[in-house]
């Protein structure tokens, strides 16, 4: 289905697209051999780091790294291949310590440049057919703000992603008049990367229609039980 709906989106604009990162200075990514001192999934970690840097952005009393811990668990509970940690280690905490400061230093920093936008924490995303509603995990007004930790540049899945994220949202825009985003900034706080991209650019350069509404119109068409019965 994504690739019926963004056709386009091949290695040449993923390359062409991550040559606009940008870094934020004052800002040290996370090293390789730090990261490798962890026993934790990689995903498990930096899931952790993720409530941390919530916690932090949230409250003035910053959660603990034992609630941290709950909460990555319970998120990570969703996937089948996912394993658990009974307790942290201090290699584990240093590695999610940074990886939430370097994510709060960044969001702090785009919320000060769009003030008097607030963060908001986990948009909804909304669900249509049988594609279920979810949550994005950061929004500044008109900006949607997903956040990746890998070691890798930002890949064909991730502009697939936060281009089915616009798609979801404009088909509920179009019934009740709610606010669209405008562009979307991916962020790494792993290496220090940042993307900033228009959705008028990313759905021209990568979409099989430059027409909103037909791309809303065939996203209808694949989700819709008649569909998914045949």
């Amino acid at each position: 289905m994504l690739d019926v709906l963004f056709p386009r989106l091949t290695g040449g604009l993923v390359n062409a697209l991550n040559t606009k990162m940008f870094s934020f200075s004052g800002i040290s990514p996370i090293s390789d051999d730090l990261i490798q001192r962890s026993r934790l999934q990689k995903a498990m970690m930096f899931e952790l780091s993720m409530a941390r840097a919530e916690s932090q952005l949230r409250d003035d009393d910053v959660a603990s790294w034992e609630a941290c811990l709950a909460t990555a668990s319970q998120r990570q509970q969703r996937h089948f291949d996912a394993r658990i940690p009974t307790e942290l280690q201090p290699e584990d905490i240093l590695v999610a310590d940074h990886a939430a400061r370097n994510l709060v230093a960044m969001l702090v920093r785009v919320q000060a440049q769009r003030h008097p936008a607030i963060l908001e924490h986990s948009p909804l995303i909304p669900g249509l057919g049988w594609v279920a509603s979810g949550n994005g995990d950061f929004a500044i007004g008109p900006t949607l703000i997903e956040v990746k930790h890998t070691e890798r540049n930002f890949g064909a899945s991730d502009f697939r992603q936060v281009l089915m994220y616009w798609l979801l949202r404009y088909a509920r825009t179009v019934e009740n008049t709610d606010d669209m985003w405008t562009e979307v900034l991916l962020l790494n706080p792993r290496r220090n990367a940042a993307l900033l991209v228009s959705y008028d650019y990313l759905l021209r350069a990568a979409s099989a229609s430059s027409d909103r509404v037909e791309l809303v119109e065939m996203l209808r068409s694949a989700v819709s039980p008649e569909y998914d019965r045949r």
